[in-house]
Parts: C-alpha cells; sequence; structure tokens
C-alpha cells in the first residue's frame, strides 16, 4: 500500500508546487506557466537588475529548492520529478526567464543527471548572449575516496551564501566565486535507520535491519557506504562529528542539522542536543535547524553539514531572507538555566480529636471498604471491574490515620484538604485525582468561611469543571448533586433520599458520557447501575442512619 496522501500520481509534483505557492507567507512566488512539464518556480518581485541565482534538481527534497526561493536566497528553482533531475529544456527557460545583463549563476549537486542537465542548458543559454555560471556541491564525505561526492544538504548554505552576495548587487563572478568558496567549505554526513518510500510504489525491501542504520545513506535511498549496529543518539553524533572534524580542524562552524524527512521533532531536539555536547562544541558558532532542508520524502534519517566560517559566510548566514524553507540561524550558547526553589505542597495540620466526626469518618470508610466486591462486579458489566478496589484503597488509607489519631478531626477544613492530598496519592488513576480536587477545593472553601453544604457543593463544581462530566454522563455526579443539593436544602435524611434516587437513575441511562463506560454499547449499560454513584449513595445512607 502506498504511504502517500495524493490525487493523480502524474499531477503529484505540480499539485504540491501549486500548494507551495498558495502558502508562501511572503506572497513572492510565482510558477512560470511555460508547458506542464516544465516547473520553474520564481520570485515574483524579480526585476533582473541583479544576479538571478537558479538551483534545482529532482523533487522530493522538499523543502529544497523551491522553498528557498525568495529575497536573499534563489532567484528561480527548476523542478524534476520525483528524484528526477529536470530536463534541459526546463533549465533553459528558467534562466532565460529571470537572467538579465548581470547574468546567473547556476548551483548543482553533483550528480550526474543535475550536471548534464544544468549543464547542457547553460551552453544553450549562452547561445542568448546570456552570461552563465555553474559551481557543484559536493560535500558528501561518506566515501573519502569517492572523486565525485554527492551534493546533499550543504547545497542549502551555498544557496544562502551566494543569494545574499547577488541581493547585495555584486557581479557574476563575486557571486561565482564566494558560492564555490562555500562549496569548499561545507561538509556533510548522515544516517539513516530507514529508506524513504516512493509514491505509488509497494516496494518495502526492509533492506536496513531493525537495530541498524546506514551511514553515509544517498538523499535519494541510494544505500549507505556502510552499517552501524546502533540507535543510540550519542554514539551516532560522536559517529558523524569525528570526520566532520577532521575537515574542518579548529575552525568555528556553522552547523545544519537537516531532518530527512521522517524523524519525529522529539528525536531531533535530542540529537541536537547530543551535537551540543560533542567535540564540535567548543566550535560552533551557529545552529541552522533542526529542521527538514534538504530531505527525502519521509526517509528516517538526519545528516549534519559543517561549514567553515569567515566574516563573509556570517554576514551571509544572518542576513534575513523571505523564503518558505530557510531558518533563522541560531547563535549556539549553553542552555539558560535559572535556579528556582522547588514548590513543597504538603499540608501542615495538627491533628485533632472530635468523637462526633470520628464516627462519622469511620462510618464512610468502613462504608466503602465493605462495598468492594459489589462495586467491583458492577463495574465489571461497564468498566474494567476496579471502582470498588479503588474506593476502598483510599478508604483504607483515611481509616488507618483515623485509628493512629493523625486526622485534624476537629478543623474541617484541613481534614478535607487532607483527605484529598491522601487520595490522589493512594488512590491513583483518575479517580484518585477526581475525588481529591472535589475534597481539595470544599475543603478550601469551608477555609473561607462557607458552610459545608456550600463547601461540597463548590468542590463538585471543581471535580466537574476539570473532570469534564455532569448530571446525566452515568456517573458518581448523578447521585452527588442530588444529595449535596438536598443536604443544602433540607437534612441528610433528604440527602440520602436524592442520592439513592440519583443513583437508581443511573440504570436507565443508555450512554454514559465520561470515564471507561462511555465506550460501552447501551445494550450493555442497560439496567446497570453506575458503581460510583452506588458508592456515594450507599454511603449517604449510612450516614443517616447516624
Amino acid at each position: 500500500m502506498s504511504r502517500f496522501f495524493y490525487d493523480d500520481r502524474k499531477q503529484l509534483v505540480n499539485d504540491a508546487i501549486e500548494g507551495l505557492v498558495l502558502s508562501a507567507p511572503h506572497g513572492n512566488l510565482m510558477r512560470l506557466d511555460i508547458d506542464p512539464a516544465i516547473r520553474i518556480v520564481a520570485r515574483s518581485d524579480w526585476d533582473k537588475s541583479r544576479v538571478a541565482v537558479i538551483s534545482g534538481g529532482g523533487s522530493g527534497h522538499e523543502p529544497a529548492h523551491a522553498g528557498f526561493v525568495g529575497k536573499g536566497m534563489l532567484t528561480a528553482a527548476v523542478c524534476g520529478d520525483l528524484f528526477a533531475s529536470p530536463s534541459v529544456d526546463a533549465v533553459l527557460n528558467a534562466i532565460v526567464a529571470v537572467t538579465g545583463d548581470r547574468g546567473c549563476l547556476l548551483i548543482v549537486k553533483n550528480y550526474t543527471g543535475d550536471r548534464l542537465n544544468f549543464g547542457l542548458a547553460a551552453e544553450k543559454a549562452k547561445r542568448y548572449g546570456l552570461k552563465v555560471e555553474m559551481v557543484i556541491v559536493a560535500d558528501d564525505i561518506a566515501l573519502p575516496d569517492n572523486k565525485q561526492p554527492r551534493g546533499i544538504a550543504g547545497t542549502a548554505l551555498v544557496h544562502k551564501i551566494a543569494g545574499y552576495a547577488a541581493e547585495h548587487g555584486k557581479s557574476l563572478s563575486e557571486v561565482r566565486d564566494i558560492a564555490q568558496q562555500a562549496c569548499d567549505s561545507v561538509f556533510s554526513l548522515g544516517v539513516a535507520m530507514e529508506s524513504c518510500n516512493l509514491p505509488g510504489s509497494d516496494n518495502d525491501e526492509g533492506r536496513i535491519k531493525p537495530g541498524q542504520v546506514e551511514l553515509g545513506l544517498g538523499i535519494h535511498g541510494e544505500p549507505g557506504a556502510s552499517v552501524v549496529e546502533s540507535h543510540n543518539s550519542k554514539a551516532l553524533i560522536d559517529m558523524l562529528v569525528k570526520p566532520l572534524k577532521e575537515q574542518v580542524g579548529d575552525a568555528r562552524v556553522a552547523v545544519l542539522i537537516n531532518n530527512l524527512g521522517g524523524v519525529s521533532a522529539l528525536e531531533m531536539a535530542l540529537l541536537t542536543k547530543e551535537l551540543a555536547h560533542s567535540a564540535l562544541q567548543e566550535q560552533i558558532a551557529w545552529l541552522i535547524g533542526p529542521a527538514p532542508l534538504v530531505s527525502s520524502l519521509d526517509m528516517k534519517g538526519f545528516s549534519l553539514s559543517v561549514l567553515k566560517l569567515n566574516p563573509d559566510f556570517e554576514r551571509a548566514l544572518k542576513a534575513d531572507v523571505e523564503t518558505v524553507g530557510w531558518l533563522k540561524p541560531v547563535a549556539f550558547a549553553p542552555v539558560k538555566t535559572v535556579k528556582h526553589s522547588k514548590v513543597y505542597d504538603a499540608l501542615e495540620i495538627q491533628p485533632s480529636d472530635n468523637p462526633a466526626i470520628a464516627a462519622r469518618v469511620g462510618q464512610i470508610t468502613q462504608t466503602l471498604i465493605q462495598l468492594e466486591n459489589r462495586l467491583n462486579a458492577l463495574d465489571a458489566k461497564v468498566g474494567d471491574g476496579d471502582t470498588g478496589s479503588t474506593f476502598a484503597l483510599g478508604a483504607r488509607d483515611i481509616a488507618e490515620l483515623l485509628d493512629k489519631g493523625e486526622l485534624p478531626l476537629n478543623n474541617g477544613a484541613q481534614l478535607l484538604q487532607l483527605v484529598g492530598e491522601r487520595l490522589a496519592t493512594v488512590m491513583g488513576g483518575s479517580s484518585g485525582v477526581l475525588m481529591s480536587i472535589f475534597f481539595t477545593a470544599a475543603g478550601q472553601s469551608l477555609q473561607r468561611g462557607d458552610a459545608l453544604a456550600d463547601a461540597l457543593l463548590k468542590g463538585l463544581t471543581q471535580m466537574k469543571q476539570y473532570g469534564g462530566a455532569d448530571l446525566g454522563d452515568r456517573t458518581l455526579i448523578d447521585a452527588l448533586q442530588p444529595a449535596l443539593e438536598a443536604l443544602r436544602d433540607s437534612d441528610i435524611q433528604a440527602a440520602a433520599s436524592a442520592a439513592n434516587a440519583g443513583a437508581e437513575k443511573t440504570a436507565t441511562m443508555q450512554k454514559a458520557g465520561a470515564g471507561r463506560a462511555s465506550y460501552v454499547n447501551s445494550q450493555n449499560l442497560d439496567g446497570v447501575t453506575d458503581p460510583g454513584a452506588v458508592a456515594v449513595a450507599e454511603v449517604f445512607a449510612a450516614l443517616a442512619k447516624g
């Protein structure tokens, strides 16, 4: 099965280019309407008064190359089909369309198709009296003995430096020279644990085995230079940094951290951290990324490109641009940390005695403990069968504190807040947190001078707000809310009756609006009372007996 969203495979690149132009934040891109097979994205604000800078190649490396078109970078990008060089005619049309008397520079990655097609187009353009120069980016150091190193993510750095020179009115020879200097000063190396998938292809050869990465994998999915038996982030960064450092010596550098398309933002941030603590840490002046800049569709991999800096390069990298894909470099510096004292949320309580309150607490805890099996059986019909055990766990903890004389029984506000604190600790899951919110908010309200029933209703309001459930959602709220309202308006006997009626009503509710029961169909809910509501009803019934 294809792993890509698209309508018509033959129109995929054309459609993607339209989307790119539509979404360009500066509104400064246009597609030249020449022929459907000729895909040229150019600056709509270009006036030919400066040297044009043109690049391109196969699509599938987005945002390269069209994403680098705009003020301060490329004048135009020529887009081939996926991983296929654009035709000679396409390149020639781009040159003629945007080149004025100042001439143009072609920036080409070191692949045979690109070299030949851009090169022939350059020669043909000279027939029109145009001045054309070309530089070839060959930044990949995966194969040190290769006489034709591939051009990969370092190409974006060359775009930026050449584009800056052209934007500032440099001559064609000056733009060419600084671009060539950049080509000679940038070195890249990457790894991948999965190759890319081509749209419309069912081929999934799984060449890279689980637990392995390929070092120096090509940006078109070509096999890497070697296989490494590790996914360890630190080990992989160190492995890439060592040969890159050999190339740049002790020079100050800018590092482009390039996502090849399929690595999560979390992983890219982690890899950036590893880079910051690598052997290059003392040399890094600027970070670019982490982000996809020269990607390979959905390849699960990344690359590092290291540029030896000089004042001209540094000014060029820092300059603002108006493009879709370029990221402003970040000055490299240690992570900022600020010492801050830890917040301790422990309650300060003073145990105290109150026989009447002790009796009430004992009634509540013993009722919940005795209900454990009954509530579990009810919950097994509509949930995961642990409601009784969860409530009993909290009740046992409070009962133990009662037996030890560690409860502030003579201070209602402290007692409710302590119960809230303990339930969040011992009950676990959402039930513990919800009950903790209820008792904590009620205790705070009581401390402010509210009556007990009003304070408990305010606790219920907060529990409903954070938990998202309400009356009719087939939860303990269906028993608790009417009980507390009756307690406020009448007495404990009325509260017990209201709680019981509310609990029984849950057996007729055909749909739960919250909790695990919300995933159960109506047939399984019919006739089954909610276990939380039953717990509330039984507690109020016990309190009403005195």
